[in-house]
């Protein structure tokens, strides 16, 4: 009876890892229908690269403010109804913003509705994750994070051919069905997670609720034990140089193709990221192993593991800037997707190792805050420049070095803080 009882709560943590992939994977693939889909936006509402990058980046940082009440909420309360209703409210956004007309509603629906209700749902995703899974704690990031890489390529793939197909019947305006179809998919994934998902009971759960009972009491706590532990610090500065990359090449990528390599928008929107996240999706896994593997005598090996990641991932951006040629592009993308994922699955585990346990949603949205602020000027940088230089090439190189830097400063602090703030949390 009591091998059955163990075997059944093995079992739940396993489905919340399941629920909760699938609702990062509708969160991740929601963001890239905008990013399949731009450049046909911008034809349809004649808008500019400037523009549409404006909205991107209306997005991130509109993201970024909400995320640290988003992890107050997390800490505060139940979780599962902050991720299921995050999730529903953000694809009724997405759904409205098919019926968008024009730079204002554009704003409105994607950037202030989506980014808000995405904002709410990823640290308390997280801190839910980690408290069903200890032990097995990377692994399960590491699987979590694969729910990116699939929803990219499904996203990137399918909002292009739903686009591709609409046109025929409702010329230039075949992309209002992406964000359609999305929307209601999220939606119907939402209702399941209200029916299967559960709050794991912690103990002391309540007097931690007391500690983060004021909003900005909580959001001071967070960002004050992230900014003030230099491990948790480098990988919030590391993380931003991820994030600034990541969202300006996702951004601008499905155009890169459309534009300068002549591909349709389900082709540009397939190969932006099919190559990338195949390649990444086998990163992940490898890493999160590693990780588990190096950590277990060394703790400091999953920073490392990141630093490495950065550097090795900036080198496929050099190439990309050099070359037109579409094997090697291809192979690029898949370099570029391979190290990144190396930075991916260590993440939180690196997070929650050196920040108080009851604090780790809010932890998590102070580095969140910061990553996705720094990493909202992308778009709008990047639109720019392509706008003043009439190619996007010329930047690839530019975001090379800021992984270069990062990953370099990041090894640094592994050697020289790692072991030190996770001894002092758990001395």
């Amino acid at each position: 009876m009591e091998n059955i009882q163990k075997s059944e709560k093995s079992w739940v943590k396993w489905e919340v890892l399941l629920l909760l992939w699938m609702a990062y994977l509708l969160n991740q693939g929601d963001r890239q229908v905008f990013n399949t889909v731009l450049p046909a936006i911008r034809e349809a509402l004649n808008l500019t690269d400037t523009s549409v990058g404006l909205i991107a980046t209306i997005f991130n940082l509109f993201y970024a403010c909400c995320v640290p009440f988003g992890g107050w909420v997390g800490d505060r309360f139940s979780k599962k109804w902050v991720v299921t209703i995050a999730i529903l409210f953000w694809s009724v956004a997405t759904m409205f913003t098919g019926l968008a007309n024009g730079m204002f509603m554009l704003i409105l629906m994607r950037s202030v509705a989506t980014g808000g209700g995405e904002a709410f749902f990823g640290p308390a995703n997280y801190s839910l994750l980690g408290q069903y899974h200890t032990d097995t704690r990377a692994r399960a990031m590491s699987i979590h994070q694969t729910a990116y890489y699939v929803g990219v390529i499904l996203a990137g793939w399918l909002a292009g051919l739903i686009a591709d197909v609409f046109d025929k019947t409702h010329p230039g305006n075949g992309w209002k069905y992406s964000f359609i179809v999305f929307g209601a998919a999220g939606i119907i994934w939402g209702i399941l997670m209200i029916l299967r998902l559960k709050d794991k009971k912690v103990e002391g759960s309540e007097q931690q609720k007391k500690d983060v009972a004021n909003p900005l009491n909580a959001i001071a706590q967070g960002f004050k034990a992230v900014f003030t532990t230099p491990t948790a610090l480098m990988l919030t500065i590391g993380f931003s140089g991820l994030i600034f990359v990541i969202t300006g090449y996702m951004t601008w990528m499905p155009a890169y193709l459309q534009e300068e390599i002549g591909q349709s928008q389900a082709a540009a929107g397939f190969n932006s990221m099919f190559w990338t996240y195949v390649a990444a999706f086998v990163g992940v896994l490898l890493a999160g192993t590693l990780s588990d593997k190096f950590a277990a005598k060394s703790r400091k090996a999953r920073m490392l593991l990141q630093a490495a990641g950065l550097v090795l991932g900036a080198a496929p951006l050099f190439i990309i800037g050099s070359s037109q040629t579409v094997w090697v592009l291809y192979l690029c993308f898949a370099g570029w997707g391979f190290f990144r994922a190396f930075f991916d699955a260590n993440t939180y585990a690196v997070l929650y190792d050196v920040t108080p346990s009851h604090l780790h949603a809010s932890c998590s949205s102070a580095m969140i805050t910061t990553g996705f602020a720094v990493g909202a000027l992308a778009p709008v940088i990047l639109g720019a420049m392509k706008q003043s230089m009439g190619s996007l090439q010329a930047t690839f190189p530019i975001l090379g070095v800021i992984w270069v830097v990062c990953g370099l400063l990041m090894a640094v602090v592994s050697f020289t803080s790692y072991q030190k703030d996770y001894n002092k949390l758990n001395r």
